[in-house]
């Protein structure tokens, strides 16, 4: 079964804003450090954003200052606002859950395209 669903993704203009979201199942959401990584055309899957269960969070250098990571408990969701996009942002964006009670055990999402013209 789908554990990790991702939405929001699109084609926008450089300059725009878009709101990812992912939707948790609850065992999992309860239990894991979120993320979000994107994997852009030919290049490596990259870390964007992290909100652990516990600390501050992280973001990639890239992003600081334009992307913002949040989650909500009450509907076991992470989400991805993402402001000041530019071409360059233009990946598959993935939710990414990591248990923190058993070590080695991650969740990924299907990804979702976000596609920025310039």
């Amino acid at each position: 079964q789908v554990q990790l669903v991702e939405s929001g993704g699109g084609l926008v203009q450089a300059g725009g804003s878009l709101r990812l979201s992912c939707t948790v199942s609850q065992v999992i959401f309860r239990l894991s450090s979120m993320s979000w990584y994107r994997q852009g055309p030919g290049k490596q899957r990259e870390l964007v954003a992290m909100i652990p269960k516990r600390g501050n969070t992280n973001y990639a250098d890239s992003v600081k200052g334009r992307f913002t990571v949040s989650k909500d408990n009450a509907k076991n969701s992470v989400y991805l606002q993402m402001n000041s996009l530019k071409p360059e942002d233009t990946a598959v964006y993935y939710c990414h859950a990591r248990r923190v009670d058993i070590l080695g055990i991650e969740y990924w999402g299907q990804g979702t395209q976000v596609t920025v013209s310039s």
